[in-house]
């Protein structure tokens, strides 16, 4: 076969799996229920097996199509709820299509890692069980994928499941070139898996290794939650000296020698509660609350 016949085959393939997308696509579309206005949320017209039955073998294309439909529901929900939502915690919004979404793309191509990844950070406050399940069946398809088991570990972590998520870091820390602190995080968390520097090694590792901007995101703004909590330890501390020294709170940040409210990691200055020995984020606090 010469180069010129094997360029129009390879042309070919390449058609061939962009018509089978489309026609995939328009298969669905073709079946899309009348608009209910009350309703929030159109169906999944497609379960996994059928949609891999249909795909005609183009399996990656189709997961591909998903994966893209589970990242457009999750924003058009978030920009529905005027943005007031993280990608960790997205549990006041209505996503009960996301896990079905995600199983379809991992069904349709399960050495595809994305969706797992995204299952493991954003499901576990929407549905902790199918967060579980997706990333174990993520695990079972590809055993060798060391970040996997991070993120199971992670979802344990959540739930303090302290020792279930040592076993995960563990398992992953079998892995063969899995870096050495996955060892390490076993070890924390049989030791002190509820500690505030694990949960400051957790998002580090997740912030350094994710190669998503999102998540990234979630993971940066989760430690600059662990910085103002540990400030504000710090604040308490000075209250309570104060509080033995005089028997009352301090009225006001010169009262402990403070020139102006210290700021929080946001840039976002402190407020002392009137009349208690205790420090709050001020409104415009990008800190995270819970």
């Amino acid at each position: 076969m010469n180069d010129r016949t094997k360029t129009i085959s390879l042309a070919l393939v390449i058609a061939i799996g962009m018509l089978a997308t489309i026609g995939l696509a328009q298969f669905i579309d073709a079946r899309r229920p009348p608009a209910d206005v009350s309703a929030n949320d159109e169906n999944l017209y497609l379960n996994a097996r059928t949609a891999k039955r249909i795909s005609l073998g183009f399996n990656g294309l189709a997961a591909d199509w998903y994966w893209m439909r589970s990242l457009q529901y999750v924003g058009r929900k978030i920009i529905d709820n005027q943005n007031n939502a993280s990608l960790d915690d997205l549990s006041q919004l209505d996503l009960r299509l996301l896990a079905p979404l995600l199983e379809n793309a991992t069904t349709l191509d399960p050495e595809f890692l994305d969706p797992y990844e995204y299952a493991a950070v954003v499901l576990p406050a929407i549905d902790v069980q199918e967060a579980i399940r997706i990333t174990r069946k993520g695990i079972d398809a590809n055993p060798n994928a060391w970040r996997l088991y991070q993120h199971l570990g992670y979802i344990y972590w959540q739930q303090h499941d302290y020792a279930t998520a040592a076993e995960v870091y563990g398992r992953g820390a079998a892995v063969p070139g899995v870096p050495p602190w996955m060892q390490a995080m076993k070890a924390r968390m049989a030791a002190e898996g509820g500690s505030r520097d694990t949960a400051r090694e957790i998002y580090t590792r997740m912030f350094e290794q994710s190669a998503d901007d999102k998540v990234k995101d979630m993971a940066h703004r989760r430690l600059l939650q662990l910085d103002s909590l540990d400030q504000r330890d710090d604040l308490h501390k000075l209250f309570v000296a104060y509080q033995t020294r005089t028997g009352r709170c301090p009225a006001t940040w010169r009262d402990i020698n403070f020139p102006a409210a210290p700021l929080d990691p946001s840039g976002a200055p402190y407020v002392l509660k009137p009349g208690k020995c205790e420090v709050e984020l001020g409104e415009s606090s990008e800190i995270i609350v819970k």
